[in-house]
């Protein structure tokens, strides 16, 4: 694996750091009035989730970790896990569902995932950046309202609550942005 000085440290980065796989979230380079630049690291624990702050100075060495992306299809979620399949050679893998979090509900049934593999271990699922849902309730347009800056609730069928604007209505197709949990367009 790839070395690499810890000013070179970028968001979405896989570092192997305190004998752990670690992603990136949150990178501030500061440069102090007294002493040296250093890289102020917000890491994720990809394995238990938990988070860690470090400073690395450019002179310290970090290892890079390249993950090896599959896209797979989700078939189905059995017991608090989900599985997939490679789409190539039909092999079925199970994955922790606490991996997706609060972006689970946004996985359907035959969409088409990528999952993150370090060896034969599966660590991440990346969902498509935009899905389509159905709008199963939302409040009654108020008059007055204008349609900038000006959002409602509503709830979608596989029971998320997010804003949408006022002209969306109850059995209206949307596009949400799965990244940002939030309303992107109509569909």
């Amino acid at each position: 694996m790839p070395k690499i000085n810890g000013n070179e440290i970028k968001p979405g980065f896989i570092l192997e750091h305190d004998a752990g796989l670690w992603a990136a979230v949150k990178v501030n380079h500061v440069k102090p009035g007294k002493g040296g630049a250093f890289a102020q690291v917000e890491l994720k624990n990809l394995r238990d989730g938990r988070k860690l702050n470090e400073r690395f100075r450019s002179e310290d060495k970090v290892e890079r970790v390249e993950l090896e992306n599959k896209d797979q299809q989700f078939l189905y979620e059995t017991d608090g896990r989900l599985i997939f399949m490679d789409a190539e050679t039909f092999e079925q893998v199970e994955i922790d569902a606490e991996l997706l979090g609060e972006r689970r509900p946004f996985l359907q049934d035959g969409m088409t995932a990528t999952v993150n593999y370090y060896g034969d271990e599966a660590l991440n699922v990346t969902l498509p950046p935009k899905v389509r849902c159905r709008v199963v309730e939302t409040e009654p347009v108020v008059k007055g309202q204008t349609a900038a800056n000006s959002y409602k609730p509503a709830i979608l069928d596989n029971g998320v609550r997010l804003m949408v604007p006022p002209f969306v209505g109850p059995d209206e197709d949307i596009i949400v942005h799965t990244e940002l949990m939030e309303y992107s367009e109509r569909a």
